[in-house]
């Protein structure tokens, strides 16, 4: 073999070597909500509102896998994999824990995307872990992972409703008044799942865990 050739040949070995390498960061994410057209739009689906946006600004298409619809986008070099799981709420933990082990994601870089009735429309919060609160979605995703320290986002959909009328206020659409302030939010969540991906969830959280937010709303949650 010729000089030239041996250069060649040692260029070659470098350049695969450094792409063999080099660690690929992925994420999942996590949108909650309930499958089929009579939940569409539902405040119980806020969680699915986020991960639409998130895959339509990147010109994304979703695909009928197990357990959940999904699809995948990238973000600065990181690798998001977007799911809405078809598994219904109540056992959202299923679709969770098969994608985190599929895909070979570490709980850390786990974001569940959710609605709260404890926030008002239009505001956001990020947590590092927490109780379920009476969330079924949660309860069933800290069951299957056997830990409640996942990372989750809730979106704010308000509770203006009367006792023992949780349910149906849930899988009720949002009133017009309402939208603007959502709208808002799905914006200000899909821009801090981008910075949970880049900057970390400390990070992420000193950055959109503000009081009160830009849209006018208030703070109802309980701290």
């Amino acid at each position: 073999m010729g000089l030239i050739e041996r250069l060649l040949s040692l260029c070659k070995r470098k350049e695969y070597n450094k792409t063999d390498t080099e660690p690929v960061s992925k994420y999942l994410i996590v949108g909650l909500g309930n499958v089929g057209p009579e939940y569409e739009g539902t405040r119980h689906n806020a969680g699915f509102m986020v991960v639409d946006a998130l895959a339509r600004e990147a010109d994304a298409r979703w695909s009928l896998e197990r357990h959940a619809y999904r699809t995948e986008i990238r973000h600065k070099g990181r690798t998001l994999i977007l799911i809405k799981p078809t598994t219904y709420m109540n056992l959202s933990g299923k679709a969770v824990n098969y994608w985190l082990k599929a895909e070979k994601i570490e709980l850390q870089d786990l974001m569940v995307v959710v609605d709260d009735i404890a926030l008002d429309p239009g505001i956001i919060r990020i947590k590092k872990q927490g109780a379920a609160g009476g969330h079924n979605g949660l309860a069933d995703i800290e069951a299957c992972l056997g830990t409640a320290a996942y990372n989750r986002l809730r979106v704010g959909v308000g509770q203006a409703f009367g006792r023992g009328q949780q349910v149906d206020y849930v899988l009720g659409r949002f009133p017009a008044e309402d939208m603007p302030a959502m709208e808002a939010a799905v914006t200000e969540a899909c821009a801090a799942v981008r910075c949970f991906v880049t900057q970390g969830v400390d990070r992420t959280m000193n950055l959109y865990n503000k009081k009160g937010n830009a849209h006018g709303g208030t703070e109802n949650e309980k701290q």
